[in-house]
């Protein structure tokens, strides 16, 4: 393989295993918060154990979130020497505030978070984990920013000449809010939520079969159920308004999430299919309008479609309509399930159906497999540009990195994730097998 495809092949795969983890760390942060309160505002001490099996839960993916994140920032350098120089002066403002507004205000109360059961007041530790929580989130509105900016450029011009050519920052906060940054940072929020929403509901329907922990895992069951229907529900909806910012901005992308050929003409949604791009057909069970309806409100309305570009400014289409609608279908797939389970804790059958517990256990892969297409649709979807229309992928690419040497750090890496991976899942399986330290303290000092 060329240094090109090797490169995106390292950046991919390096974004896609750390992006398990933050997902995580903010989902289950506001289920700590929920916990937390309770515990402050009832002193039952049930709720105490709650929250503390669910921060050692925390911890351990903060921590892997972290090391995982570092190398990605290393590739900038070694791989996309040319594409960093060009965005250097958009990426070092959204990211410095990153680490002033975000990391350091969650790195600063986990310690707090983790270690002060005993050593601060409930109320302080509430706080604490509060500010914990607001961390997470805030980290993911500087990253998202950033990576909103490759999508919808706003707020720059661009200077010096040839290679030398950088996009300069003339209005931040139109950087910031770009035309696509709210909506996706919220649809982000909510791929989160539902992240860490499922896994407290797998660990918790696990105890529930095995009949260990029961009242801790009916507590938490109800808790993250109530956050999963929420975070699903509102998922469509930001899933939605996304895909109309896309239709405005990025009109390549969206007609490849719907293998959509004709130059301008109305649009079918499709359920599922299979694109032939050679022939440049779409077959599959398609809805006749409904793309248009959904993006203009009208059935019979033109959509922009791919005959509309030039073959090389096209995405890789049927990649991106076979990832796209894959993670529409978990989306509605997570709705069913956490609406069946709302269903089943109102008419009381919910803990004894253990059928739908079963689900529960294996639904904790739903959320992270379609954050994982959703990225994969979006990136994937902008090709062949790494910023939309001003910089093409090929052209940010390092000039004197070689084959050979990608190739030799994308396999050290990939062993290297393999093993922190199997090191993750044998910490966390170990957590959760041993359940609730039996000797819990009491309480906090008043």
């Amino acid at each position: 393989m060329d240094a090109l495809t090797l490169a995106r092949a390292q950046f991919g795969f390096t974004c896609a295993f750390h992006y398990i983890f933050p997902p995580l760390s903010i989902g289950i942060s506001v289920i700590l918060v929920v916990m937390e309160g309770l515990y402050y505002f009832t002193k039952q001490t049930l709720y105490l154990e709650m929250a503390k099996f669910w921060t050692r839960i925390f911890g351990l993916i903060f921590s892997i979130g972290v090391a995982s994140g570092v190398v990605m920032e290393f590739q900038f350098g070694t791989n996309w020497s040319t594409y960093s120089r060009f965005v250097g002066d958009v990426f070092g403002s959204a990211l410095a505030a990153e680490g002033v507004f975000a990391f350091f205000l969650e790195s600063g109360f986990f310690a707090l978070l983790l270690f002060g059961w005993d050593k601060i007041s409930r109320g302080m530790h509430l706080f604490s984990t509060v500010m914990v929580c607001l961390g997470a989130h805030f980290s993911a509105i500087w990253i998202v920013v950033a990576n909103s900016w490759q999508q919808t450029p706003a707020g720059y011009h661009l200077v010096g000449e040839g290679a030398a050519t950088r996009a300069e920052i003339t209005d931040f906060w139109q950087l910031v809010l770009n035309p696509s940054s709210l909506d996706r940072i919220f649809h982000v929020y909510t791929g989160a939520w539902q992240a860490g929403a499922f896994a407290v509901l797998s660990v918790s329907a696990f105890y529930l079969l095995k009949k260990k922990n029961e009242a801790f895992a009916k507590s938490s069951l109800k808790i993250a159920l109530g956050l999963a229907v929420i975070a699903s529900l509102l998922q469509l909806v930001s899933g939605h308004d996304s895909g109309k910012v896309v239709a405005q901005t990025q009109p390549a992308k969206l007609a490849a999430f719907e293998g959509h050929f004709d130059a301008l003409a109305p649009a079918s949604a499709y359920l599922f299919g299979w694109v032939d791009e050679k022939n440049q057909q779409t077959h599959g069970v398609a809805i006749p309008g409904l793309l248009s309806y959904l993006v203009a409100g009208n059935a019979s309305a033109p959509v922009t479609g791919l005959n509309a570009f030039p073959p090389d400014k096209r995405p890789p289409v049927n990649f991106v309509f076979q990832t796209y609608h894959l993670m529409v279908a978990i989306g509605m797939l997570l709705i069913l399930i956490s609406l069946t389970g709302l269903f089943l804790l109102v008419s009381g059958k919910l803990f004894q159906a253990r059928w739908f517990l079963t689900v529960l256990i294996w639904s904790v892969l739903l959320p992270q497999a379609a954050n994982q297409l959703g990225w994969f649709s979006a990136e994937v979807g902008r090709q062949p540009y790494i910023v939309y229309n001003l910089m093409k992928t090929s052209e940010g690419l390092s000039k004197i990195v070689k084959p050979e040497e990608i190739e030799i750090s994308l396999v050290l890496f990939s062993f290297i994730y393999l093993l922190l991976f199997i090191l993750f899942i044998y910490l966390l399986n170990d957590k959760i097998q041993k359940g609730l330290y039996m000797k819990e303290e009491e309480g906090h000092r008043a």
